[in-house]
């Protein structure tokens, strides 16, 4: 069998991999979307991300046996009574649900098919897309990615599990319609300089946020154009250059799981803007630092970066779950855009250059 060669990326995919990686997704999807305590399980995701960057089917099967030790992986807790459609909605947020749920929309997924399951209960999900730190919608993505549509029952039954919206606020015009600018009007706010949570787990820090009136009035008020996933995947990009850090990196590659996403979505900058609040709850805990300016980011731009088939294969050799998906969505995303950027920070991720 011959290899494929992805030739924009210049990275060869394993003549193996493709076949084995569906087997092995079906068997480590069987398991929780998260492990103790709370942390989202990336695995079935960043299996599909470091085959689609070369790895063997010997490194899959490695990684996997691999990640599910040192996280101590569960299977999901049994479950308690079937869901319909009359109740299902009483149990978003209910992690003890989570096979009940996953059963509903798998079952849902059958009758429908993937993306007109995705259509019909996006309007009501969408708000609560910090569902595990956005991992559920990470999890949607890839299933969508891979077109699985058991994967695709699943993460919708792990996004309601988890599900994690802002406080309702007052109806109100949006009026901004530059996601920095939404960002940057938390600089000098007193109730943003020393918020403190008890928790590490990213999504606790973002349902804090969501109880601080200053950060809920800032909720609502990005204009959800047709071009804002273009706007916010700039704005995220900026933001991780300048930053490098664990929460604007989940904002380029949730930029990428929102490319792949919203075709199956109605109103896809609905959820667009939902995501954005989400990642405007992060800036806090980063410190609010400025943002690079164009003359930096032209520079950046202009580095030397080696060949995608180094950076895919320094991903692939990796143990960290999210160098896999910074670069594999870095990629993507440069792919899609042609912002040499995107190669700069997957190729700095790496260590590959300063």
């Amino acid at each position: 069998m011959m290899a494929t060669m992805d030739n924009e990326a210049g990275i060869v995919w394993h003549p193996r991999a493709s076949t084995h990686v569906r087997r092995l997704i079906a068997e480590v999807g069987q398991r929780s979307g998260e492990f103790p305590v709370a942390l989202a399980n990336h695995l079935p995701m960043v299996l599909e991300a470091i085959t689609r960057l070369g790895a063997s089917p010997e490194r899959l099967s490695e990684y996997a046996a691999h990640y599910i030790a040192a996280h101590a992986v569960p299977f999901p807790p049994p479950a308690i009574a079937p869901l319909s459609e009359a109740n299902w909605r009483g149990y978003l947020g209910h992690r003890e649900r989570e096979t009940d749920l996953r059963d509903f929309f798998t079952q849902r997924v059958s009758e429908l098919g993937g993306s007109e399951t995705i259509a019909r209960y996006m309007p009501e999900l969408a708000a609560g897309v910090a569902a595990s730190a956005t991992h559920g919608l990470m999890r949607l993505a890839y299933a969508v990615l891979r077109r699985d549509e058991a994967e695709i029952g699943i993460a919708l039954g792990y996004w309601a599990a988890t599900y994690l919206a802002f406080p309702a606020v007052p109806k109100r015009v949006p009026d901004v319609t530059e996601p920095a600018e939404l960002v940057l009007g938390m600089v000098g706010q007193p109730s943003f300089a020393n918020v403190t949570v008890t928790s590490t787990l990213l999504w606790k820090w973002i349902e804090a946020m969501g109880e601080i009136p200053a950060f809920q009035q800032r909720l609502g008020r990005l204009v959800p154009a047709a071009d804002v996933l273009t706007k916010v995947r700039s704005a995220s990009l900026v933001l991780y250059a300048g930053t490098m850090s664990f929460e604007a990196l989940h904002a380029v590659t949730g930029s990428h799981w929102l490319r792949l996403v919203s075709p199956h979505v109605v109103d896809a900058p609905a959820l667009v803007v939902h995501f954005w609040e989400v990642v405007l709850s992060l800036y806090p805990k980063i410190g609010m630092p400025p943002l690079p300016d164009a003359q930096w980011l032209a520079e950046q731009r202009q580095l030397p970066t080696p060949p995608d088939s180094v950076i895919g294969a320094a991903a692939v050799a990796s143990n960290d779950e999210h160098d896999h998906s910074l670069v594999f969505s870095a990629l993507e995303e440069f792919r899609f855009t042609g912002d040499p950027l995107y190669r700069v920070l997957a190729a700095r991720r790496m260590g590959l250059i300063d």
